[in-house]
């Protein structure tokens, strides 16, 4: 456990140690990148408004403005407030981004001109600045300034009309996943241009287009016969339309079980007692069954439902056949893989117990590491100003 007096140091892990972020993000997206670079170890500063982060109110709280929402996006970062409105506080926004490496925000274009912090802007303040940002659409587009949230660009780019698809009803993803994908790519790309600064010595703007980023995401399987110019062949994968592709029921609950290459087919069909699956010609490799994967599919649940999930779990696992267990969220607390591998990490403050779960990404020589819990609004205000004054050229 760590104690969040105890911070460790800041030059201890992480391949982006020696990095300074100043994060203008809000909600999800900016959060989820900037948290990212954060634990990786760059010195992410959040600059917030007075009112804070509209995440801070969202979930079970561990204090004044400190919801689970907020708390899992925010780790590894300093808080300060200023109003940007204000000329006072506008100028000491510049004056930070003087020594910072990064900017980033998730505001609409229109509103960044507005308030005077323009990729011109800032990088007139510091060329060497990577501007990042994400928005809507694209910047030279018609819909700039187009508001957007994760909703919305679910359904824009397809993902309710792929449930309509699957399930006869128009749905959303139940998961943000239009934010947490965007800002992981917005993360990669802000790394990316790093070392496109360290070739070049310059800076440059960085924007992620949330549609772009989703129609792109949604195609790689489902483009299909648009793929080879030949819309007329369909577009969608078909084996994940299937009705029969779910967690399949046994005598006493769910698995979940899939085979791709041709031997591990035929091993299932082994498993599961079906040997003559394996020399029926509709199943002869993988062009054809993906033409038959409803019937596949129908014979494998039928079979699955003869005996019990722990059955079919030591079946698999003899035959080398990928499987695992229909996991609810509240199954993850006690996970057994998860619980060896300590992937929740309990840290006690003043507060209380915050948990967070683990770094997912191994690095063998700069591992990142949590050395910052979520800030309380404005915690952070006077240490970094307090830097900024240090670091002014003596008079």
């Amino acid at each position: 456990m760590m104690d969040s007096q105890q911070q460790q140091p800041a030059d201890k892990g992480g391949p982006l140690v020696g990095y300074r972020v100043l994060d203008l993000s809000v909600n999800v997206l900016g959060p989820v990148a900037t948290q990212i670079l954060g634990d990786m170890g760059a010195d992410v500063i959040k600059v917030e408004t007075p009112d804070g982060d509209y995440t801070r109110q969202v979930g079970p709280s561990l204090g004044p403005k400190m919801g689970a929402l907020f708390l899992n996006t925010n780790r590894n970062k300093r808080s300060i407030v200023l109003d940007l409105k204000t000329p006072e506080d506008k100028e000491t926004l510049l004056e930070l981004v003087r020594s910072a490496d990064v900017l980033v925000h998730s505001m609409r274009p229109g509103a960044a001109d507005r308030l005077g912090i323009d990729y011109e802007a800032i990088s007139a303040v510091n060329p060497r600045i990577i501007y990042a940002s994400a928005s809507g659409y694209r910047l030279d587009s018609d819909r700039r300034d187009w508001p957007a949230f994760d909703d919305v660009i679910q359904g824009a780019s397809g993902v309710a009309g792929m449930m309509n698809r699957a399930t006869g009803e128009p749905r959303y993803f139940p998961t943000v996943i239009a934010d947490k994908l965007c800002g992981y790519i917005l993360s990669s790309s802000i790394s990316m241009a790093f070392v496109w600064r360290e070739r070049t010595g310059r800076g440059q703007q960085v924007n992620v287009p949330m549609m772009d980023a989703m129609v792109g995401f949604n195609l790689i399987e489902h483009l299909w016969g648009a793929t080879v110019d030949k819309p007329e062949l369909g577009l969608g994968y078909s084996r994940v339309f299937s009705p029969h592709r779910r967690p399949y029921p046994t005598q006493d609950g769910h698995i979940c079980v899939m085979a791709v290459m041709d031997g591990q087919w035929l091993r299932l069909f082994d498993a599961i007692e079906r040997p003559e699956l394996g020399r029926d010609p509709r199943f002869a490799n993988a062009e054809l069954r993906t033409k038959h994967i409803d019937e596949l599919y129908g014979a494998l649940a039928e079979a699955v439902a003869t005996k019990t999930t722990a059955e079919w779990r030591r079946r698999f696992d003899l035959a080398d056949v990928p499987n695992g267990p229909a996991n609810d969220l509240e199954d993850l607390l006690t996970e057994p893989y998860l619980v060896e591998t300590g992937y929740f990490q309990r840290h006690e403050q003043a507060e209380g117990v915050y948990v967070s779960p683990r770094i997912p990404v191994q690095f063998s020589d700069s591992p990142g590491q949590v050395r910052r819990l979520p800030p309380r609004l404005g915690e952070h205000t006077e240490e970094v100003l307090s830097e900024m004054r240090a670091q002014r050229p003596e008079a």
